[in-house]
């Protein structure tokens, strides 16, 4: 039986100029080089400059994953783009938009979605949705944030943590035979528990507080439910597609904290050799880490046609997820 896949075609991502090492933060908190390496992994992060926007970082990256894909979309050959930002431009319009006129795109549609860190899984998914039920045939999904701008610099628990960047793929409808050895995205899972909000959240909002507020996280508590939530979305994705752990090629998890990856990996026993890693140069980036790591291990040669990719990710809500593709 012939079924409708959505295969990324091209990727691509794109990160602020400006450094902020774990040396620059030492001499504005209370904090070390060494004390945020054995906590984290992070060594440094990317900063948006003044008056750079999430739609600059984002419509950068978009343009990468375009050219990448051989794909124009200007020419009217994207039909829908998706962003995953929590940062957005302006309470609304969406970001999407600003990017899809940026992009010189004139028909389709183009929204944002917010799930936090999760979110690029989650614009994957809803991507994945139009693409197999018929409602596109080409989009391209984005990752895109500004967290610079809703950290507190003095919180020396949340600021060393976080940094700038967008990751975009294109994704386009092809056949397949519904099988686990189609190219493509083989499904994808989400789940959200708002009990959790306490434990990773930002101070303010529109209807709350009237500012932009930000960024609080009680760390522990965030580690110790992400580790299992994530290993647990992750076996649900590969038991959906009777795969084992072995068999996927790469893991390309939301880049929060070494020790985080690292311990979900040993939970699904994938040796670190085939996680996908840069956390220790992006820091998180919340919804652009995914799609940036993605970028950096096909740019590098590191996934190839016809591997398994396994991607994950949990951010505030709790919202978290998995998306199993083979490239």
């Amino acid at each position: 039986m012939t079924t409708l896949r959505s295969r990324i075609i091209g990727t691509g991502s794109y990160l602020p100029k400006k450094v902020l090492t774990n040396a620059d933060l030492a001499s504005r908190v209370n904090t070390s080089d060494d004390w945020i390496v054995k906590r984290t992994g992070i060594r440094q992060r990317h900063v948006a400059a003044e008056g750079e926007r999430t739609s600059d970082l984002g419509v950068a990256a978009a343009r990468a994953a375009l050219k990448a894909a051989g794909v124009d979309a200007a020419a009217g050959e994207v039909d829908l783009i998706v962003v995953a930002t929590t940062t957005p431009d302006e309470t609304f319009p969406a970001t999407a938009a600003r990017i899809q006129a940026m992009l010189g795109m004139t028909n389709g549609a183009a929204f944002d979605v917010q799930a936090v860190c999760a979110g690029f899984v989650f614009a994957l998914s809803v991507a994945d949705r139009f693409i197999t039920t018929g409602g596109a045939r080409t989009v391209l999904v984005i990752g895109a944030e500004t967290y610079s701008n809703i950290l507190d610099w003095s919180d020396r628990g949340t600021c060393v943590l976080f940094g700038d960047g967008a990751g975009a793929v294109v994704l386009r409808a092809e056949a397949g035979t519904g099988g686990a050895d189609d190219l493509g995205i083989l499904s994808t899972h989400l789940r959200t528990d708002g009990r959790h909000h306490d434990l990773l959240y930002v101070d303010g909002g529109v209807s709350s507080t009237r500012t932009t507020g930000h960024l609080r996280m009680r760390g522990p508590d965030v580690f110790r439910h992400a580790v299992t939530m994530l290993a647990d979305v992750a076996q649900q994705a590969l038991d959906t597609n009777g795969m084992a752990a072995d068999e996927v090629d790469w893991l390309v998890p939301h880049q929060a904290n070494l020790r985080i990856i690292d311990a979900a990996a040993r939970k699904l026993a994938m040796p670190m050799e085939r996680v996908v890693v840069t956390v220790d140069r992006h820091a998180n980036t919340s919804a652009a880490s995914v799609p940036l790591a993605l970028d950096e291990a096909v740019r590098d040669g590191r996934i190839r046609p016809g591997q398994v990719v396994l991607m994950e990710a949990l951010g505030g809500g709790f919202s978290w997820g998995a998306a199993l593709a083979r490239w």
